[in-house]
């Protein structure tokens, strides 16, 4: 392992455990609090739980396989679509997230009943369900064969890129997957923005617009902290996905350098 790799692995290991601390000590704080029972906290910590599975087990296992150990090749591609999934149950909670966070300003006030407990739990799971089969795609045929056809008794050393076309990371991972739930978070964020500054703009008369303008100054600073992550979460996946999209149309090779940069910005999304 030359100087390189070891600055990476050492990078690798620091966010895989900055990961599991700060997530665990999210999943905690709102798990021994109140604030559980609100739909919102539940997706979030739906969010905290897939990062915290991506520092525990998808970055250690990157770690222990890519490149150093031989493993079988449909191994390979299962934890390789291991990795995915929890990445996209980060993306589709982040979705969730924004899509009740426009409930709640767009029907504050039929908001409480349309969306309960029950409905944030059946959201979660439909998160998990939804990205189990958009992850595992790879499984069902779409790997890249020639590292088949080359390996030894179907045994290689285990690499992401060897055995994930890099069709399925562009078209499928990066435009389907993730640059789709970006545009709408983005849209329902900006559309949340615009309506509560047009309403505090007007001067409250009565009781109730001053009890409204608190409630919608509350939701305006929880959603500007919310889409300050979603801004972070998109700064720092785009990179890779860029290589890949440049790697994918021009053929061209970019140097390893700059992809072990883009997969710690990936990982540091996580923290």
């Amino acid at each position: 392992m030359d100087v390189e790799e070891m600055i990476y692995t050492f990078f690798e290991v620091l966010i895989a455990v900055s990961c599991c601390l700060g997530n665990m000590l999210v999943i905690l704080a709102l798990w021994t609090s109140k604030s559980i029972q609100e739909p919102t906290f539940s997706l979030i910590v739906s969010l905290a739980v897939a990062d915290f599975l991506v520092g525990c087990v998808a970055i250690p296992m990157a770690v222990v396989v890519d490149g150093r150990v031989p493993t079988s090749f449909n191994g390979c591609v299962f934890i390789s679509c291991v990795v995915v999934l929890l990445t996209l149950v980060s993306v589709f909670s982040l979705t969730a997230i924004s899509v009740d966070r426009f409930l709640r300003v767009h029907i504050p006030l039929r908001y409480k009943k349309t969306v309960t407990q029950r409905h944030s739990c059946l959201v979660v799971a439909a998160c998990w369900l939804v990205a189990i089969p958009l992850s595992f795609v790879p499984m069902l045929g779409w790997y890249n064969h020639d590292t088949l056809s080359k390996s030894v008794n179907s045994t290689i050393t285990c690499k992401f890129i060897a055995v994930i076309p890099i069709s399925y990371l562009v078209y499928f991972n990066f435009v389907l997957c993730n640059l789709i739930p970006l545009l709408v978070m983005t849209a329902l964020y900006g559309y949340i923005f615009c309506t509560i500054r047009g309403i505090l703009r007007d001067k409250p008369g009565n009781r109730a617009q001053k009890q409204c303008q608190k409630y919608l100054k509350k939701e305006k600073q929880l959603a500007g902290s919310l889409s300050l992550v979603l801004a972070m979460f998109a700064l720092s996946w785009l990179p890779i996905h860029i290589i890949n999209c440049i790697t994918y149309f021009s053929g061209k090779k970019i140097p390893v350098v700059y992809i072990h940069v883009g997969i710690l910005l990936l990982m540091l999304t996580q923290l």
